[in-house]
């Protein structure tokens, strides 16, 4: 091939070359996608098991400690919607680059971070640029992958990497804290940033920008909404759902997202066009999302704290422990990403549905003595193949179908279940695990794990709704579209 390329005719070779990188595109978009979708999921996550270090490092208080991880939420939760939209304002490329620049000089500032203030400052400008930058992963899929097959695929491969970017961050926060330190759980991002605005450049097509009027009325009132309700939620956590101040902020939230609807709806070029709605298995895919990423969520923190906090495992084993379910979740992604256009997403979703929910009553008989090869590797290795096929039944049905124009706005809406949905699961679990911690009695670690076996009960309650969910979709919805 190489001689036969040597002595053709120039213009020929440039031929070749051009199609050969023309060909090579779509792979390199993915790639650029998923790392991109991978360092915003393992975000939410990787500070976790650097708490303590931060903590004494920067002289955080117990109460001041949450908000590392709350301010990072809060502005990614808040922003998303607008973020969605101005994805499809200024194009997909646009967007993605000026958000990972955004992010990628954030995560820069919070591991020069001299002072609590400044770290908090520095997550939240990481929660702005994954705001602005994460809703066009799936846009970017949606336009450079339209054979069903290959979109199919992609889609699997964007459900792995969301599904195990949580488990990956709790490896890569205890490899980080126990080998060099908490500000290297920052710093990472950096040299990931720098590749993938690299990439951006390279391979993303430039996307025209469309001059349309920004609907200011409604990112206003969806921003404020959002905000109100991630931190009402957050506040619900860490208070209970009876604490007066969470109660007013999340009503507050509630009444402007309603008023946030009824602007849309009047809308000639809104933020989130309500038409997204209009298909019924995509908006009851939107609730399944919900109800699955409030399980997961839950389910990650709670596995946590028992194999610390009962087991007494350091860090790092705890990131470790994780390793199967990461495993299970990329490879049953990329398997059931090859059924999708045969079966269509229902059956996947109601099989994991019902998987995970065995699965965590399973977990809800931990008792303090259970061991990690006999108690929970076997339903964290099943749960890590079910959640990959779960998801990739979810992002097909919320994906499928959508117009061009609005592929942005469809991403955000996405991204808001997920950080909705986690930051709601984690509220009512947490509130289960102090009702039952209250009323336990024994040791400490018998309390403890009365809380979690509790709130793993919960959580099958929520993956329930799930498999409930699928059973409200169209038979063959996705299938071969």
């Amino acid at each position: 091939m190489a001689g036969t390329l040597r002595n053709a005719p120039r213009s020929e070779v440039r031929k070749e070359e051009g199609t050969a990188k023309k060909d090579r595109r779509p792979g390199m978009v993915l790639l650029t996608v998923l790392l991109c979708q991978t360092m915003f999921i393992l975000d939410t996550s990787v500070v976790n098991i650097a708490l303590p270090a931060i903590q004494r490092d920067l002289g955080f208080s117990a109460a001041g400690l949450s908000w590392v991880l709350n301010a990072y939420l809060l502005a990614f939760g808040g922003l998303l919607l607008l973020g969605g939209r101005a994805g499809d304002l200024l194009g997909p490329r646009r967007a993605l680059i000026t958000g990972v620049a955004v992010f990628t000089a954030a995560s820069l500032a919070g591991g020069l971070a001299t002072s609590g203030g400044l770290l908090l400052a520095a997550r939240a400008g990481q929660g702005v640029g994954a705001a602005l930058a994460a809703p066009t992963v799936l846009a970017l899929i949606t336009t450079h992958f339209p054979e069903p097959a290959a979109r199919a695929r992609a889609l699997g491969a964007y459900a792995a990497v969301s599904g195990s970017g949580a488990a990956l961050g709790l490896i890569a926060g205890g490899v980080l804290t126990d080998w060099l330190s908490w500000r290297w759980v920052l710093y990472v991002n950096v040299p990931i940033g720098a590749a993938l605005l690299v990439l951006a450049v390279m391979y993303v097509d430039g996307a025209e920008r469309r001059t349309v009027r920004l609907d200011v009325a409604g990112s206003l009132t969806s921003t404020a909404g959002m905000t109100a309700l991630v931190f009402g939620l957050i506040r619900a956590a860490e208070e209970g759902f009876s604490d007066a101040r969470a109660l007013a902020v999340l009503g507050a939230g509630v009444v402007l997202l309603v008023l946030f609807l009824v602007i849309e709806a009047r809308s000639a070029q809104p933020i989130t066009p309500l038409r997204l709605f209009a298909d019924r298995d995509r908006a009851v895919g939107y609730l399944a999302l919900l109800f699955q990423m409030a399980a997961g969520n839950g389910m990650f923190f709670f596995l946590t704290q028992f194999l610390q906090e009962v087991r007494g495992y350091r860090p790092l084993t705890a990131g470790l422990a994780f390793l199967p379910l990461t495993a299970l979740i990329l490879a049953s992604s990329h398997v059931a990403a090859r059924f999708v256009p045969r079966t269509g997403p229902k059956p996947l979703i109601a099989a994991g549905g019902a998987v995970m929910t065995v699965c965590l009553l399973w977990l809800a008989q931990l008792t303090p003595g259970s061991t990690y090869v006999f108690a929970l590797l076997g339903p964290m290795v099943i749960i890590g193949a079910a959640m990959g096929v779960l998801l990739v039944g979810i992002t097909t049905v919320l994906m499928t179908g959508v117009r061009t124009e609005d592929a942005g706005a469809a991403s955000g809406l996405l991204n808001v279940m997920q950080q909705l949905g986690g930051a709601l699961g984690l509220a009512i679990l947490i509130t289960a695990f102090g009702t039952a911690t209250r009323d336990a009695q024994g040791t400490a670690h018998q309390v403890l794990t009365d809380g979690v076996t509790t709130a793993f009960t919960v959580a099958a309650v929520l993956t329930g709704c799930v498999l409930v969910s699928s059973l409200l979709m169209r038979k063959r919805v996705g299938a071969d579209a």
